[in-house]
């Protein structure tokens, strides 16, 4: 392969971008790219019925968004019908292909009466072999016909990049057809037309069109055209082991993305599902997958979607990015936030020092708002209320927390390491663990009994905020013997 390799996303505009239609573009990216290649789309919308706007606007998008830049503009399918007819006119010239008269239910009757005769080859019309001057003039005496290709003999063989050898005998495949009898071509002659004047040189796609492609080497052999290499890629299965789809859950990509998944964690993910690096990596970007990226590497059992698994990947390459970045992600759910009241105006410290010490530990952007309220107002809850039974119950806690407050309003530097050092003196003092003042402490500034550490936390609140927190909560549990909203 070099830079004459030529690959294409040929997606239908009758839905969404889907999961496994994405991952189909990526690995046509990814080899273009890989080997210095071009990336091209063509709408396959010759469905004028199910072909809708929205969707192709909606799949252009989603490519867009996951990083997939075409190298030239897109082809639309349906403005080429004259040349998929014309392709047609010089394989009935040549022999290649015959006009059919039989109407679809005769067809079908004579395929019936053949099964059940058992025999073993595939549907032949009788029209195959009369003269085509006879043809020519039922057609032009107006007698209605479809185009059928004339399967030769022998067999069709090519290598499949993922399923190596695959031999197709051609007593097996029908005369099939290829052109209407509205003069439409099929999507069998269309692809092989469009492919062949875009110079598709390699055609990466789902193991569903397995069967479709030795129908398809024998269309470009009677055209006399070199057929592109081809790799059919197994699907994706959900949970339960069946075809990906619906009743597992969200399947398009627009609706990953409205869910706040990062494109270059669904990027990774989907490349990883089903095709490996051949090393230990995971969670690699476009660029690093464009290096390492080789056919061989796809996997020829359909692969298992674990949405757990993509979240977590979300989490990774969201802990990997600027802090600056993620305020670009947050700002318009941080400005709504503002705006009805649950954030306060002008916290765009907070929001930076909320970013900087829970990105590590979110899957998503928006987890750090969740999250991390805290840092833009006094927890008057507990959110964590497990922690809270299991840490807040020694009736002592109260006291704890009260004189720890006063330690820490009396520090002159308020530091990581003054902070613990003044915790970590007074449990020793008082000849309790340290986790009798950590935990309780943790709770009172944040509201939740997990977090980043606790020391950098602190700092990061503030001395005059973490003091009046720990002294709410100490007042609180003094009063009412129980902490925040914590009665059921």
């Amino acid at each position: 392969m070099d830079g004459k390799l030529r690959v294409r996303f040929a997606p239908s505009p009758t839905g969404n971008l889907h999961i496994g239609g994405a991952r189909t573009a990526i690995f046509n990216y990814l080899l273009a790219k890989r080997h210095g290649g071009q990336f091209l789309l063509r709408i396959e919308d010759t469905d004028r019925e199910r072909s809708k706007p929205e969707y192709e606007r909606e799949i252009i998008e989603s490519l867009a968004w996951l990083g997939l830049k075409a190298d030239e503009e897109p082809i639309h399918q349906s403005t080429r019908l004259e040349n998929h007819r014309k392709a047609v006119d010089i394989l009935l010239a040549s022999g290649k292909a015959y006009r059919c008269f039989l109407s679809s239910e005769e067809a079908t009757e004579m395929k019936k009466s053949a099964m059940e005769a058992g025999d073993d080859n595939a549907f032949r019309s009788p029209y195959r072999d009369i003269d085509p001057a006879v043809s020519a003039k039922k057609a032009e005496a107006g007698d209605s016909f479809a185009v059928r290709l004339k399967i030769p003999e022998g067999d069709t063989r090519y290598v499949d990049g993922v399923h190596g050898d695959v031999v197709t005998p051609n007593f097996s495949v029908e005369d099939f057809i290829i052109q209407r009898s509205d003069g439409t071509p099929t999507y069998m002659m269309a692809v092989v037309v469009d492919d062949h004047d875009m110079e598709v040189s390699y055609v990466i796609r789902g193991d569903d069109h397995i069967t479709n492609t030795p129908k398809q080497i024998m269309i470009y052999e009677a055209l006399g055209w070199t057929p592109p290499e081809f790799a059919h890629v197994p699907l994706i299965l959900g949970p339960d082991k069946k075809r990906l789809s619906k009743r597992h859950g969200a399947t398009a990509i627009s609706e990953y993305r409205a869910k706040g998944y990062l494109p270059e964690a669904v990027v990774s993910f989907l490349t990883m599902l089903g095709w490996n690096p051949k090393d230990e990596r995971e969670n690699l970007t476009l660029d690093e997958l464009v290096e390492v990226f080789d056919v061989s590497g796809i996997n020829k059992r359909s692969a298992v979607f674990d949405e757990q698994k993509l979240e977590w990947a979300n989490g990774e390459f969201l802990s990997r990015k600027k802090d600056e970045d993620i305020a670009g992600l947050l700002r318009n759910e941080y400005d709504r936030r503002v705006a009805e009241g649950s954030i306060p105006a002008e916290s765009e410290k907070e929001l930076m020092n909320a970013i900087a010490l829970l990105k590590s530990r979110a899957r998503f952007p928006e987890d750090i708002l969740d999250y991390g309220f805290y840092f833009f107002r006094d927890p008057d809850t507990i959110v964590d209320k497990d922690a809270a039974k299991k840490r807040l119950k020694d009736e002592n806690t109260p006291k704890y927390l009260e004189k720890l407050a006063e330690r820490y309003q009396s520090l002159s530097e308020f530091t990581e390491e003054t902070a613990e050092e003044a915790l970590r003196s007074l449990a020793e003092e008082m000849e309790v663990g340290g986790g009798k003042l950590i935990h309780p402490t943790r709770i009172a500034v944040s509201g939740q009994g997990v977090g980043p550490s606790l020391f950098e936390l602190l700092v990061t609140l503030g001395q005059e905020t973490v003091v009046r927190r720990m002294r709410w909560l100490a007042q609180f549990l003094q009063d009412h013997g129980t902490p925040p909203q914590l009665e059921d």
